[in-house]
């Protein structure tokens, strides 16, 4: 497919997109158990399909470097290696292998989003207080990882719209979903090493839309390796635009928990 005929295939998508917000909207309701997803005891009517204490269990609770995702004994942005290197902050409320992990991905694999409201709200209380310790500088828009229209059409929805949408409800800033779009269908990245990885993204993405501000953040559902945010980082960096990295969760490696 040519460029032109991908985004006219894009446009016509985002023509539904109103009808698939809606959808979204009630796979979500439909989705929220009144028992917890993780203990199975019963949830106040808050919303959640999961309950407070096993939430706050899979939460981070010591601080973690923005850079590597490594714990750290004080709060601080980045751990001592990362001040040298500098890497892209992620900002995550918690780690993908300590027990929140499983339920993110159903989110994604099975249409299951019991955690989906309550971890986008720990997402954002954590966002808040990195701002306030000035650890990050809020962003002046919201930029969601796209799936290719493809993708998208098989599982009707794109999770990391789902994540950024009421996020950028609650702290009133641009949702840009549809200035970034993603012009190959590549394969899944799961079960993929970081060589290819990166070669399975490299030149994924495409700009279509002109962004007129100077700092957005990414966001996704997970970060594992970092190569999807990267790859759209250095697109925007070539526009003269700093990111920062918005997810539910990360998947750091195991030995720096």
């Amino acid at each position: 497919m040519d460029f032109l005929s991908f985004r006219r295939t894009a446009m016509d998508w985002r023509t539904q997109w109103q009808r698939i917000q809606q959808q979204c909207g009630q796979l979500i309701k439909r989705s929220v158990p009144n028992r917890c997803i993780a203990c199975h005891q019963s949830v106040d009517g808050d919303g959640h399909g999961i309950c407070s204490v096993c939430l706050q269990a899979g939460l981070y609770s010591t601080p973690v470097c923005l850079g590597c995702g490594g714990s750290m004994t004080e709060t601080m942005a980045y751990c001592g290696q990362c001040q040298l290197l500098m890497p892209l902050k992620v900002i995550a409320p918690c780690s993908y292998h300590q027990g929140l992990g499983r339920w993110i991905a159903a989110i994604k694999y099975q249409r299951q989003c019991a955690v989906l409201e309550a971890l986008t709200q720990a997402l954002y209380q954590r966002i808040v207080l990195l701002a306030q310790q000035e650890m990050i500088s809020m962003p002046q828009a919201i930029i969601p990882v796209p799936l290719h229209p493809k993708r998208q059409r098989q599982r009707g929805f794109n999770q990391a719209w789902l994540v950024a949408k009421p996020l950028s409800e609650r702290l009133k800033l641009p949702l840009l979903d549809e200035h970034l779009i993603r012009t190959q269908a590549t394969q899944p990245q799961a079960g993929l090493d970081g060589k290819q990885r990166r070669q399975n993204l490299h030149q994924a993405f495409s700009l279509v839309k002109a962004i007129d501000v100077q700092r957005v953040a990414i966001v996704d559902d997970v970060v594992t390796t970092g190569t999807t945010v990267t790859e759209i980082t250095q697109l925007l960096t070539k526009q003269g635009i700093s990111s920062q990295v918005w997810c539910l969760a990360r998947a750091e490696a195991p030995d720096l928990l």
